[in-house]
């Protein structure tokens, strides 16, 4: 006949807890503008959506290196002397 085994494990001497992953906790995730960072422009303190230079540097950055938008006049195309048109076009 079989005899049920009751006997429990004894209790971690070690001073671990037997489950640990059980007690972690995760932090949730920032949501958008809750990053809190330093900006790399500037080093100052600023809370945003992303990493990169704070909203007063973005600010700063396109006043100064703001472009002035202009068209560019192309030549058509015309190909190389050593380009040789392909043989399946030229059938006649």
């Amino acid at each position: 006949m079989l005899r049920a085994m009751t006997a429990a494990a004894p209790p971690p001497t070690d001073g671990f807890p037997s489950e640990p992953w059980r007690q972690a906790t995760v932090p949730p995730e920032p949501g958008p503008g809750d990053l809190a960072f330093a900006c790399p422009r500037c080093r100052d303190d600023v809370t945003e959506a992303a990493y990169g230079p704070c909203t007063v540097c973005r600010a700063d950055l396109r006043a100064r290196v703001r472009g002035e938008a202009r068209a560019v006049a192309q030549d058509d195309y015309v190909p190389k002397l050593n380009v040789t048109p392909n043989a399946v076009a030229l059938k006649d």
